[in-house]
């Protein structure tokens, strides 16, 4: 039987996908199922219309916009920044399909002005920040940890292929602030705003960006140098690995969704998928992280063959974690295996969660609490312990 919450519009995984990040976002109070009802009963008589998904979304987000403004004007801050925040989700919802261009650029500028409205209204412990990087900077949030008397642990949270620090700061952010952790979510290369705005593409030495991080969040007086986590999410379960890697001053890490070991491989299976139309990404979003002219997908072929673990995750040495769901349709479970088994680190763990567990798809995110609470509990239990003994 079709699971619905998971498979929203049957045999179409990149809406079904789509949607599933932003319902994923609903357990924060940041989305309104009410609303992803609401436009997946209009996209579900559309899916062959080319324009319907962005159209779609875009409603819905204009719609909220409008309550936010109608809020503002009555003096009620919270209640505005809370339905900014959700225009903020639908707008970048609706520009995930979009390809690059001046319309996509215009539809995320509206996405990152309404969480900048929402979270300056609804989450004032959220500081945004720059990172300095290569003679300029990456755009952060720094969330500090909640009661903490000193400087405390950190975790500084890269995202994937198509998420963002808006997201990472949420879903990530508000738990660990809980527990006592410190968090930098940042856009690294290739993400976020770093790509949307600063045309800056991923790179496969991410132990670059993985440093500057690090040397930011050590020059912060809240943060305990000595106990800093790098957590990567979805495509970021590469990043981290290397960074964790080249960089052995992070005192643990976390893959949040093993990546393929062979990234080119993987690449070649997702021209294959688009060809089946089965691919759970857009034709365009591989080849334009990379910042591949004409998003030339042979080309993207032959740089990813520049992204790779192999004899890089031997050099783990920190506690390491990998997290993963059984039933990842975008990255097989035997993924998470491997690089569990080439991880250099003594203390090392694999957790992947079952369908029983309701938290078995990519990146857990059908429940996405429950890979994030293991998280943390992971850093509570083995990260700190080693580090602040």
């Amino acid at each position: 039987m079709t699971n619905r919450w998971v498979e929203q519009f049957p045999g179409n995984l990149k809406w079904s996908n789509a949607t599933l990040v932003t319902k994923g976002m609903a357990p924060y109070g940041v989305v309104a199922l009410n609303d992803i009802e609401r436009v997946c009963e209009r996209l579900a008589a559309r899916q062959d219309e080319h324009d319907a998904w962005h159209e779609e979304w875009s409603a819905m987000a204009d719609h909220t916009v409008r309550l936010a403004e109608a809020a503002d004007a009555a003096g009620r801050r919270i209640s505005a920044g809370d339905y900014y925040m959700r225009a903020g989700y639908y707008y970048y919802t609706a520009e995930r399909m979009i390809p690059p261009g001046p319309f996509k650029t215009e539809v995320y500028r509206k996405s990152l002005a309404c969480h900048r409205e929402g979270l300056r209204r609804s989450f004032t412990r959220i500081e945004p920040v720059e990172v300095p990087y290569e003679g300029g900077t990456l755009p952060a949030y720094f969330l500090k940890a909640a009661d903490a008397d000193g400087p405390a642990p950190t975790v500084v949270v890269f995202d994937g292929l198509d998420n963002c620090k808006e997201m990472s700061v949420i879903f990530a952010g508000l738990e660990f602030s809980r527990r006592g952790f410190n968090t930098l979510a940042i856009d690294g290369p290739g993400q976020g705003e770093t790509l949307r705005l600063r045309n800056i593409p991923s790179r496969y030495d991410y132990e670059v960006p993985g440093r500057a991080a690090y040397d930011y969040v050590a020059g912060r007086p809240e943060v305990d140098p000595s106990c800093v986590t790098v957590l990567g999410y979805s495509f970021g379960g590469y990043a981290a690995p290397r960074i964790a890697a080249f960089d052995g001053r992070y005192a643990g890490c976390v893959a949040f969704g093993a990546m393929f070991w062979d990234l080119r491989g993987w690449l070649v299976r997702i021209e294959e998928e688009m060809r089946n139309h089965q691919a759970a990404t857009s034709h365009f979003q591989v080849p334009w992280v990379l910042g591949v002219p004409d998003l030339d997908m042979a080309k993207a072929i032959e740089m990813m063959g520049r992204f790779t673990l192999e004899g890089v995750a031997e050099r783990i040495a920190c506690p390491f974690l990998v997290v993963h769901g059984a039933n990842d349709r975008l990255i097989p479970p035997s993924q998470a295996q491997i690089l569990y088994e080439r991880a250099g680190s003594a203390d090392k763990t694999l957790r992947i969660f079952t369908e029983d567990e309701g938290a078995a798809e990519h990146c857990q995110v059908d429940d996405r609490r429950a890979g994030v609470n293991f998280i943390a509990d992971w850093i509570s239990e083995t990260v700190v312990p080693q580090a602040r003994p």
